[in-house]
């Protein structure tokens, strides 16, 4: 795909299934014509959580619908729309929906060769 600005309509998107109570989807990708930056949106139905990762590169997170705990290097921050986070590579971490109601955060990682290595059992995808 060549150089070109765009939009990316989610309501025009399929979802990638991202494990149990999860949904997402990818924006701007290496494959989209990102020569940095990887975005998207996780979607979390309640309860559902990610299991402690950790990336290569910088990441930002940030809410933007319900309530999520965010579990950073061992210490765990309750955060809502807007809050954001700004996570290292190689420190571990995980997002929880603590509330009733979804919970959607978007997601930045500035490069667009990201690896996740799960704390335990240290598989990468």
């Amino acid at each position: 795909m060549g150089k070109a600005s765009r939009v990316f309509k989610i309501q025009e998107m399929k979802p990638v299934d991202r494990g149990p109570g999860l949904r997402g989807w990818p924006l701007v990708t290496g494959e989209s014509g990102s020569e940095h930056l990887t975005t998207g949106i996780t979607e979390f139905q309640p309860g559902a959580s990610l299991a402690m990762h950790t990336h290569n590169c910088e990441e930002q997170v940030t809410v933007i619908e319900g309530e999520a705990t965010a579990v950073i290097d061992g210490i765990s921050h309750r955060v809502t729309p807007p809050d954001t986070t700004f996570i290292f590579p190689g420190v571990p971490h995980r997002f929880i929906n603590a509330g009733e109601k979804p919970m959607k955060i978007l997601w930045v990682y500035t490069t667009t060769h990201v690896t996740r290595t799960f704390v335990d059992p240290g598989k990468i995808e």
